[in-house]
């Protein structure tokens, strides 16, 4: 049978993701930065981040927190005051340097030792614009940074590529965006799924033609508050990073009981270090707690039985939950119940479709 651009990108993508190079396991992160604007290590974190261009109530504005990671945009106002509704999933770098026309100048570097699995060159090809994808081994799973919004691509899939070496060049391709607010979107991701095609055939009608490496099969952890931590601790890891308490995009916001039909969930397979307590004699489901954000942060073996997944604790909100947690869970109080899409979310990270 003959296959499509697509499909031979989509093979190749998942061999390279589970070829014999994930093998070489690194103990420290070695993380970089990925241009020369170090400014997310100032007293002056508006040099670092690009603004977003707000109208809120009528008041426009550009603030520069709207490119900080988290629930930094979309604001709403309710009774117990403003709430940012939508989640920013990596941080928007401002460019250092640009040309007489204004276009940026910067390279983009690899933030780390790894493996380009993915390059979208076409710039109408997805909101990301020209986005890159490159694979790392710190022998804890498998981490992909992403690089989006990109004028050029130098790095091709299968190219090794060191921490700190040129893979691409800053532009500002992708949809919503200027000249004036080139700028480098960069994420660092857990895969929710390595069968993301078959959950993605069922529920959208839209071609895919990024395969497992879509923003949607992509789940981006607090990159700025990584990077900060690395600087302190360069021995930290991306699983006692999201361990550490006192950031609220790290800390439990909810618990999901899902129905055992595995001895793991396909999740836990990938990141054995989400299983916590060890096995539980007649066990009948999984409960898997999330951060606001979506990051799973731990999954136990439970002796309550569900058919359906079902939220079964959440931390306490005067507002709605739908606002916290980019709408996969609503309800107010201590009580909250999955929607559509977080039925849909469940459904990609547990495998269970």
């Amino acid at each position: 049978m003959a296959l499509n651009k697509a499909s031979l990108s989509y093979l190749l993508s998942s061999f390279l993701l589970f070829s014999a190079v994930t093998s070489a396991k690194a103990d420290r992160l070695g993380l970089l930065l990925p241009t020369d604007n170090k400014a997310i290590f100032s007293s002056n974190p508006s040099s670092f981040y690009m603004y977003t261009d707000r109208n809120f109530e009528g008041v426009k504005s550009k603030p520069w927190q709207g490119g900080t990671y988290g629930f930094s945009r979309n604001q709403k106002r309710t009774s117990l005051g403003i709430v940012y509704t939508r989640l920013h999933e990596g941080v928007d770098i401002k460019p250092m340097r640009r040309d007489s026309a204004g276009n940026p100048l910067d390279d983009i570097r690899a933030i780390a030792d790894g493996q380009v699995v993915y390059t979208q060159k076409d710039s109408r090809g997805s909101n990301y614009g020209q986005y890159m994808v490159v694979h790392h081994d710190w022998g804890n799973g498998p981490f992909f940074s992403l690089y989006a919004h990109l004028a050029s691509i130098s790095a091709v899939p299968g190219q090794r590529v060191r921490a700190g070496q040129p893979i691409a060049k800053m532009g500002y391709t992708g949809s919503g965006l200027n000249r004036e607010r080139a700028h480098l979107h960069l994420e660092l991701c857990l895969l929710m799924s390595d069968r993301f095609q078959n959950w993605y055939d069922i529920h959208y009608k839209t071609t895919n033609n990024h395969g497992i490496y879509s923003g949607i099969n992509l789940l981006g952890i607090d990159i700025a508050n990584l990077y900060v931590t690395h600087q302190a601790n360069s021995s930290i890891s991306v699983p006692g990073f999201l361990a550490k308490s006192g950031n609220s995009n790290t800390e439990p916001y909810y618990k999901v009981r899902v129905p055992k039909k595995s001895s793991k969930l396909e999740i836990v397979r990938r990141y054995p270090w989400l299983a916590k307590g060890g096995a539980k004699f007649g066990a009948k489901s999984w409960d898997i707690t999330f951060a606001r954000t979506g990051i799973p942060l731990a999954v136990e073996a439970s002796s309550s039985s569900v058919q359906f997944p079902a939220v079964v604790w959440v931390k306490p909100s005067g507002t709605n939950h739908s606002y916290h947690t980019v709408s996969r869970i609503s309800g107010t109080g201590s009580t909250a119940e999955l929607t559509s899409s977080g039925s849909r979310f469940i459904q990609l990270i547990t495998g269970a479709f």
